[in-house]
């Protein structure tokens, strides 16, 4: 028999970062079976349901190369199929008619609560054999089992066993005739042939209820797996504090990815000690099975650590877009003919990617390279004057550079490096003395990669144009 996997998310926010995991686990759980994965979008709850959330699943899924095999399913384009079964199930007497108020059914939890009893529907409709009245209020309820037991093996839990006196006559279709969502996800199950339910553990209550729908349908049992939930450092529930909400955000962030893929199946599940998977390497060894049965701890760090390296050791041309993303998220466009003339953005890459965490850092980073004029801040024109009262002779060689460079021929970085390194000597100063102001005058910055590199992709007219202003602020700051 083929496996059939489904995502099925609802689309009444961000696609978070569990939801994520969730679709990413079904996916490799698929692909390792030979399977596929259908992704079905849960948009029964029509006051919350938007397009906009639509969209945010499927560009997350899609950014992520989580490609399902079947879909997008709506559920609203089903509604008539759900009143087929609803008829049914009613005919064959699996169903009743309940005509009981909002008002009883708010005063019966009540005494259950004092009581200390678990809340539930009575069956006070269950025998009255009610048939719907257009004058009349109902809802449709199944008739769960009076006796016995629900039991299944979940695949990351273990045996799981649930007394039918445990369980409600669930509503089937609401008073407006709207179905419900335990009966829209048994429905769609049993129709699109899903084997295996891969979702969060918050659903395992939800399990016994659709088993006995399945099994009044004369359906077959899925296999379940019910994985944990994820959690922030401090053990509490993922939020936006421990990081970003929607996964689209890390994207913005400058998130690679594999590098989330990587991190997400590791939140949970491990192959020995092994930190660096490839796609291949995680659908060959991925097993449900092993997913780890306690709650695993998000680690922002851990995920730029993994982002990092993908960045640093990945191929170039797989971060060429999404990071003229990222310098068009900063209002600089490389594909503008002005901008195609600079700094080689292969060269970029190759001098940024050992030093940054994302691409959104990268791109900050290098802003140097496209700006026509560099702003120098009051704290760095501070840090110059503390530098250039130490050692008077600073001011003497960055001119003495300033000339130099103008006559040389060859701007590469091995020439720039050559000219620094003869002014730093003639005028019996350390190297990093001239870097630190000269860092300051060509970038705006304090840090920077090899400055020799740096002023070889800035390009020789630029930093001429840059140092000469850098002096001019001297000479009017007093420095």
């Amino acid at each position: 028999m083929s496996i059939i996997t489904r995502f099925a998310p609802s689309p009444t926010g961000d696609l978070h970062i569990g939801s994520v995991r969730t679709a990413l686990y079904c996916w490799l759980f698929a692909k390792k079976n030979h399977g596929k994965m259908i992704l079905r979008i849960e948009d029964t709850d029509l006051e919350r349901s938007t397009k906009e959330s639509v969209n945010v699943i499927l560009n997350g899924l899609t950014w992520l190369n989580l490609m399902w095999d079947e879909g997008p399913f709506f559920q609203t384009q089903r509604f008539a199929r759900y009143t087929e079964i609803a008829e049914q199930m009613l005919t064959n007497n699996q169903a009743y008619y309940c005509s009981c108020s909002k008002e009883r059914l708010e005063n019966l939890r009540t005494k259950q609560l004092e009581a200390k009893q678990k809340p539930k529907y009575d069956g006070l409709c269950r025998e009255k054999n009610l048939k719907k009245s257009p004058s009349a209020s109902y809802v449709v309820r199944f008739k769960n089992p009076l006796t016995g037991y629900v039991e299944f093996d979940d695949l990351v839990r273990g045996k799981v066993k649930i007394s039918n006196t445990e369980l409600d006559d669930l509503i089937l279709l609401r008073s407006d005739g709207s179905p419900t969502y335990n009966f829209t996800v048994v429905i769609d199950d049993f129709d699109m042939k899903i084997t295996d339910i891969i979702r969060g553990e918050d659903h395992i209550s939800n399990t016994p209820k659709q088993i006995n729908l399945l099994t009044a349908l004369d359906a077959p049992i899925p296999n379940y797996a019910h994985i944990p939930m994820i959690l922030g450092a401090d053990g509490s529930r993922l939020s936006k504090r421990h990081g970003a909400s929607s996964v689209l955000e890390y994207e913005k962030m400058g998130i690679l990815p594999h590098a989330l893929i990587n991190y997400l199946a590791r939140l949970g599940w491990s192959h020995k000690d092994q930190e660096i998977f490839s796609i291949e390497e995680l659908i060959n060894f991925f097993d449900i099975k092993t997913v780890h049965k306690s709650a695993a701890i998000f680690n922002l760090d851990k995920l730029l650590w993994l982002n990092h390296h993908y960045i640093a050791n990945g191929d170039i041309n797989a971060l060429i877009k999404p990071l003229k993303n990222q310098f068009l998220e900063l209002g600089i466009d490389l594909d503008l003919e002005q901008n195609q003339n600079k700094a080689d953005i292969n060269k970029i890459i190759n001098l940024q990617r050992k030093r940054v965490k994302t691409l959104q850092a990268m791109a900050i980073e290098s802003t140097c390279f496209y700006q026509d004029h560099i702003n120098i801040t009051k704290e760095d024109l501070e840090n110059l004057q503390n530098n250039l009262k130490n050692n008077q002779q600073i001011t003497a060689s960055l001119n003495a550079l300033l000339v130099e460079l103008k006559i040389l021929t060859i701007w590469d970085a091995t020439s720039i490096h050559t000219v620094l390194k003869n002014i730093a000597e003639k005028f019996n100063l350390k190297f990093s003395e001239i870097a630190i102001p000269l860092r300051i005058f060509t970038t705006g910055k304090n840090q920077t990669p090899s400055i020799d590199q740096v002023l070889e992709l800035i390009g020789k007219q630029q930093v001429l144009t840059r140092i000469t202003k850098g002096l001019n602020i001297c000479v009017s700051e007093g420095l």
